[in-house]
């Protein structure tokens, strides 16, 4: 009987996700990855068996920008795990303008909240069963930039921004993780499964790739020692493994210092929570039938 962890994770074959990744399988974890490029997830895996030999690693194909697909990985790792002991969604994009992807959706919206919900939602029952557990959803204090959250209507905008106005549309992606985390520790308060959010901090892998001098200006943060994404990966595995959270409901945690941070003000009441939740919900109703049903 293999008594190895079992720990499902988005965004884990780039930056502080890889890292991340590389740390769980030193810990003994087996890994469950969902990725779209079988390249990236086969290096990922070479990686993997130099720093941990004989480490288990299954790979999930899927565009996280395309729901149903999200969807059918996340029925296909439920049916392959009779136990999942861990869910880390951290996969997330920053774009510099507008792209909508096949369904229609905003694709920062999709990738960065969308995507996360519908695969806790197809792993939901089997994490609940695998109690003592743990869904770790990868936020950021960019969420204080979203000047406004209306769930009706936030969810479905794909209107065009400028790259200075891409901002504010990403920390309200951002917020509505947090939102997501704080809503979902109370639906499943008593199940046994622990429900945080991190920020990761500033992380100079992967920055603003579709900005010019992007990669010029990552190499002279990380000679500077700036956005550090050791820090991010860091917070991940503290809040996907460390007993200290092992109870904890609805946290938003700092990186370094795992201090608990608040859900910014325009996000954090109940009601509004709840609001963004239920419209989600509507929103892939038909997304969230079993794939092959």
């Amino acid at each position: 009987m293999d008594l190895r962890p079992v720990i499902v994770m988005t965004g884990a074959t780039n930056g502080m996700g890889r890292l991340a990744a590389l740390d769980l399988a030193r810990r003994g974890a087996h890994l469950g990855i969902v990725a779209r490029s079988r390249p990236k997830a086969d290096a990922l895996r070479e990686e993997i068996e130099r720093a941990a030999p004989g480490s288990p690693i299954d790979v999930f194909r899927a565009d996280l920008s395309v729901l149903a697909e999200v969807r059918r990985a996340g029925e296909e790792i439920a049916a392959r795990y009779p136990r999942i002991d861990v869910l880390i969604n951290n996969a997330g994009l920053h774009a510099f303008s507008q792209r909508v992807t096949s369904e229609g959706y905003a694709e920062m919206t999709a990738v960065n909240y969308l995507a996360p919900w519908v695969l806790t939602d197809a792993l939901r029952d089997r994490l609940t069963a695998s109690a003592p557990a743990r869904i770790v959803t990868v936020a950021s204090r960019a969420s204080l930039r979203a000047r406004t959250i209306d769930p009706s209507l936030d969810l479905t905008d794909t209107a065009d921004f400028t790259r200075v106005g891409s901002s504010p549309r990403y920390g309200r992606s951002k917020l509505m993780d947090i939102m997501f985390t704080q809503e979902l520790g109370r639906r499943l308060q008593g199940t046994g499964v622990a429900v945080t959010c991190c920020c990761p901090g500033f992380n100079a892998t992967g920055l603003g790739r579709e900005l010019p001098l992007a990669g010029a200006l990552e190499r002279a943060f990380t000679a500077l020692g700036i956005g550090d994404p050791q820090h991010g990966a860091d917070i991940i595995v503290k809040l996907a493994t460390d007993p200290e959270f092992a109870d904890s409901t609805g946290g938003y945690f700092a990186a370094r210092t795992a201090k608990p941070l608040q859900c910014p003000e325009i996000g954090r009441g109940e009601a509004v929570q709840r609001a963004l939740w239920e419209a989600t919900a509507e929103l892939v109703h038909d997304i969230r039938r079993p794939y092959n049903a």
